[in-house]
Order: C-alpha cells, then sequence, then structure tokens
C-alpha cells in the first residue's frame, strides 16, 4: 500500500494495541501540579543568583513566592484529581532545595560570610534538619500513621524557611543587622524545630463560622494588600505571630505530659 493507502482495520485496533500494553492518555492539565512544583524551584535556585549578586530583597521575596506555588501544587492536584507517587516525590524534593538549601545559603550569603566557620556549620545544620524533617513527613505518609487532627508535628519546612529568615525581615524594619553570632544561633534553633515533637498549629484546619466567612475574605484581602505594599514588616509580623503561636502550642503541650 501506497501512503494515501489506509487501512481502516490498523487504525482503528491502534488504541486497543496501546491500551493492551498499558499505556493511556494524559491529559495535560493534569501536569499543571507538576509545573507548578517546577516553577516553585526555578524561583528558589533564582534565589540564590541573586542573594550572589548583592539584591538579597528579590531573592526573600523569591523563596516567599516558592512557598505560595508550594501550598499551591498540593491543591491543583486534588482539585484535578492528579496526584501521583512521582508527583509526591517532586514536590518533596523541590521542598528540600527550596526551603532547605535555598534560605540556608540566603543566610550565608547575606550575613554570615565574616563567620566563615561557625556560619556554615549552621548551614549544614539547618539544610540535615529539613532534610530529616521532609523524610520523617514522607515515611509517615507511606505508612499512613494517624496525622494530628490539630496541626503537624515539628515546624514545616515552608514555615521554618520564612522564620529562618527572620533576621533580614529585622534588618531592614530596623535598619539594625543582628550579629552574625546571632543569625548563626538562630538558624540552629529553626532547624531544631522542624525535627522536634512538638505539636505546631496549621492553618488547613482552622475552621470559622459560615456567617463570617465575608469578613474572611475581606480580611485576607487586606492581608494581601498589606503584604503588597509593606512585605518587610508583613514578614517580620508572620514570624513573630508564628513564634508566638509554636511557645503556646508547646506550652500546652507540655501541661497536658504533665497532667
Amino acid at each position: 500500500m501506497g501512503e494515501d493507502d489506509h487501512d481502516p482495520l490498523s487504525e482503528e485496533g491502534a488504541p486497543e494495541a496501546r491500551r493492551s500494553r498499558g499505556e493511556r492518555g494524559l491529559l495535560l492539565l493534569r501536569l499543571l501540579p507538576n509545573l507548578v512544583s517546577i516553577l516553585g524551584l526555578c524561583a528558589g535556585l533564582t534565589a540564590i543568583r541573586f542573594a550572589i549578586t548583592g539584591n538579597v530583597n528579590i531573592a526573600v521575596l523569591l523563596i516567599v513566592l516558592a512557598a505560595f506555588l508550594d501550598g499551591l501544587d498540593g491543591r491543583l492536584a486534588r482539585m484535578l484529581r492528579s496526584e501521583s507517587a512521582i508527583g509526591a516525590e517532586l514536590d518533596s524534593l523541590c521542598d528540600f532545595v527550596n526551603f532547605g538549601v535555598v534560605p540556608a545559603m540566603v543566610l550565608w550569603i547575606w550575613g554570615l560570610r565574616a563567620e566563615a566557620s561557625m556560619g556554615w556549620i549552621a548551614v549544614l545544620i539547618y539544610a540535615v534538619c529539613c532534610m530529616l524533617r521532609l523524610a520523617r513527613f514522607n515515611v509517615g505518609n507511606r505508612e499512613e500513621v494517624p496525622k494530628e487532627k490539630t496541626g503537624f508535628i515539628g515546624v514545616p519546612s515552608p514555615a521554618g524557611a520564612m522564620l529562618a529568615l527572620t533576621p533580614i525581615y529585622v534588618a531592614h524594619v530596623t535598619g539594625y543587622r543582628l550579629h552574625e553570632a546571632v543569625i548563626t544561633f538562630w538558624m540552629v534553633v529553626v532547624g531544631a524545630m522542624m525535627i522536634s515533637r512538638l505539636p505546631t498549629p496549621s492553618l488547613k484546619r482552622v475552621r470559622i463560622p459560615a456567617s463570617s466567612a465575608p469578613f474572611a475574605l475581606v480580611a485576607a484581602v487586606a492581608a494581601v494588600a498589606l503584604v503588597l505594599t509593606y512585605p518587610w514588616v508583613m514578614l517580620l509580623l508572620f514570624s513573630i505571630f508564628y513564634a508566638t503561636a509554636l511557645a503556646w502550642h508547646a506550652l500546652r503541650h507540655l501541661r497536658r505530659r504533665e497532667v
């Protein structure tokens, strides 16, 4: 047969043959969550580039963007019903780079190179703690360990990254740069909180009365506007609020254990 001679039976049989080999069609839209994860990774890696060239402001904002995309990809996967094992692994690998490696490197480039030895040790400790945190979380998901009803166990890696960058927020808001030893100690403390067994709050499980939904939406819009207008002040307030919530949860946990 020539190029213009088509065999209908072979064309009709092709889909059945592909199905028999285990091949299935994949909607392109279902790749969107993985694309969002990859975009988050690109944002994180680009943050290191800007930090090296001295533009730490953009570097921090790119890490914030990576955290936003990290919260978005999982919701997209559930909404599109495209959750998969490879998507979960991809998300975890991106989290380690974006919230374990990148914040530590940005902090070291910004404020720890003068204290090279101790600062680099803090970078290593923080990155290893983030890796252990993610590994524990992944193993818990595979083994279907019952999850806390009110929050997480240990500080999640995106929140840990936002906390670790607090010295940069302080410098922008107050004009005062903390001593290298303080920054080093703070990184180690945040790393320890990520691998701790203390319960931590989760905004995903916060419930409000249905009648308060309009007010919550207005508050969310106002919060976004404030972040865009006063990013450093809002990031510092987030760190203070979250650290206070962590202390309150830790005290509740200790009191329950004593009882």
